[in-house]
């Protein structure tokens, strides 16, 4: 059961039913922060000449905000790698773009925005059905702080936006019909090889281990197992299992029958495909249902603990425990870990991890953290600084590690002798590629036809990278060897038989997308040079200008 709420927690997403929308609301967070943007004299500088008021400035960052939401599914707020200071450029060129559209009378009539709206609503639906608005509303605009005008204006600017960029991409779409043809050959002319593998597991047994080379390995690797910053946490996991028999007996007295049924008419045939039979995927419905309400109950229960635990003062961590045992609730403490990976003692949700690495001394509790099995609550146990382990605390590590850099330079020294002696005895017509191959101890592999296109050359398995393949078999003429490839595995030595005849009638099929691809792909490229020249120009007197002048090397 477990294995089927997590395939369709993005389908849980949008189930019809009163329960999901209230714990969807309360797990989602924090809105994301608006504002910023202010330069030294208070104001927001000017574009094209008219001042950006606090209003604009605002308006166009919830846009963009949607916008983001719409490309990478998070908001920014939630992101780690998109910064404050991402979210303030962005605004304003998201300003620049608009104000540009309105200066050449770029107009969108509200019949446009209402079939983009209709678009967008179908393309988070499940069987060609549209989300519908107050649902998208509800569970996505209102818990992240922005209403149906916001979503309204998103929209309209992402409409604007896109004429813009027809308008001043145009150039790039200007390609020949002889250079797009020349373009897709270029793309999907296959190449027909052999290759020889050198893998570091076929000379693991000739690495010789002695204390003395580890230690030098070790001393020269120092950096290699320095240990990050982690932390340990106390917790207690109020665990949907716990709340199974209370969701249960809260569905008998209402209609869960009727919700299975209108679930299984709207979303049985897409999301339940593989049930055999109609009952089975009602059977699933019933259990994800059951497993939402208990997920809620547990995330009450969970709510009432954490409020009882914050209003015990001073906070300290100890707090947490002496409240489980007033509570009859177990805690556990996990093994220390990173930022990086989490805990590994139990399927931590990523919230978990980051909340735990921002407790203090002074702010050493959280929670309650959603997770798809359970409510979590968390004390700070320990802090551990980033430091290096003495060798004999990791020795058998290290020794594997000596074992495996070892056998990787065996491999590559074997590798680089067969280039040798191949080119050389290829060269003169005394043996073929595969024989050579063979008369060194190796087995040549046939690889299957690949081209630049190609997203996988099976016979390479995990031995080589497919952009090193790609790069040695089109830089190596037909009828030759390459030269010895280096990979984190060993490395490897291509042969190239021949460069195979382009199938026309695959090409005729599918030169109409290539071309529509590469125009979309040239139209972006040159709408970007233009937006990089306008925003060069047209934000100096914006702070986010001010900012990164202030930062630019003195010349």
């Amino acid at each position: 059961m477990i294995g089927t709420i997590r395939k369709h927690s993005a389908w849980l997403w949008w189930t019809i039913v009163p329960l999901t929308i209230i714990s969807f609301v309360y797990f989602m967070g924090k809105a994301p922060t608006t504002g910023g943007g202010r330069m030294a004299n208070g104001g927001y500088g000017t574009i094209y000449g008219k001042e950006v008021t606090a209003e604009a400035f605002t308006l166009a960052q919830r846009a963009f905000i949607i916008s983001y939401w719409q490309q990478t599914g998070e908001w920014p707020s939630h992101s780690v790698s998109f910064k404050p200071a991402d979210l303030e450029r962005e605004t304003f060129v998201h300003l620049l773009l608009v104000n540009k559209a309105k200066a050449l009378g770029i107009n969108i009539s509200e019949e446009t925005v209402k079939t983009a709206a209709v678009n967008f609503l179908q393309s988070l639906g499940r069987n060609g059905q549209p989300v519908p608005l107050q649902t998208f509303v509800e569970r996505v605009l209102q818990p992240a702080g922005l209403v149906l005008a916001d979503f309204q204006r998103f929209l309209h600017d992402e409409l604007v936006i896109e004429q813009l960029r027809e308008t001043f991409g145009l150039s790039g779409t200007l390609v020949s019909p002889q250079e797009l043809a020349q373009m897709y050959d270029e793309r999907n002319r296959e190449v027909s090889a052999q290759a020889v593998f050198f893998s570091a597991s076929n000379y693991v047994a000739q690495v010789v281990v002695t204390p003395a080379a580890v230690a030098q390995f070790y001393n020269n690797s120092l950096a290699a197992y320095r240990e990050p910053d982690r932390v340990q946490v106390s917790y207690v996991a109020f665990e949907v299992t716990n709340f199974i028999a209370q969701s249960k007996a809260e569905w008998a007295k209402t209609n869960l029958e009727e919700n299975v049924d209108a679930v299984y008419r709207q979303y049985g045939a897409t999301e339940f495909a593989d049930a055999k039979t109609p009952e089975e995927a009602k059977v699933k419905i019933r259990e994800l249902l059951i497993h939402n309400r208990a997920l809620s109950d547990a995330g009450q229960q969970a709510k009432e603990f954490a409020t009882a635990l914050f209003a015990v003062d001073p906070a300290k961590p100890e707090n947490l425990a002496a409240l489980a045992k007033k509570s009859g609730l177990a805690v556990r403490t996990t093994a220390p870990f990173s930022a990086a990976f989490g805990p590994e003692d139990f399927n931590a949700p990523p919230a978990l991890t980051k909340e735990a690495f921002k407790l203090t001394a002074e702010y050493p509790l959280a929670g309650p953290i959603p997770g798809t099995d359970a409510i979590y609550v968390i004390a700070l146990a320990n802090q551990l600084p980033s430091a290096i382990p003495s060798l004999d605390q990791i020795r058998t590590r290290v020794t594997e590690d000596f074992k495996n850099h070892q056998a990787v330079a065996l491999a590559q020294s074997a590798g680089t002798n067969f280039f040798a002696t191949a080119s050389l005895q290829t060269a003169v017509g005394k043996k073929t590629f595969a024989q050579a191959a063979i008369a060194g101890g190796q087995s040549p592999q046939v690889l299957s036809p690949f081209s630049w296109s190609s997203q996988d050359v099976p016979e390479a398995g995990d031995h080589a990278e497919l952009g090193q393949l790609k790069q040695a078999a089109f830089t190596t003429p037909a009828g030759r060897i390459s030269n010895f490839v280096p990979t984190a595995d060993g490395g490897f030595v291509l042969y190239v038989q021949q460069m195979l005849p382009i199938d026309l009638a695959k090409k005729t099929a599918e030169l109409p997308q290539f071309t529509s691809q590469v125009r979309r792909a040239r139209q972006n490229e040159a709408f970007n040079l233009w937006l990089q020249g306008e925003a060069n120009r047209e934000l100096r007197n914006t702070p986010v200008y001010a900012e990164a002048a202030a930062k630019a090397p003195a010349r």
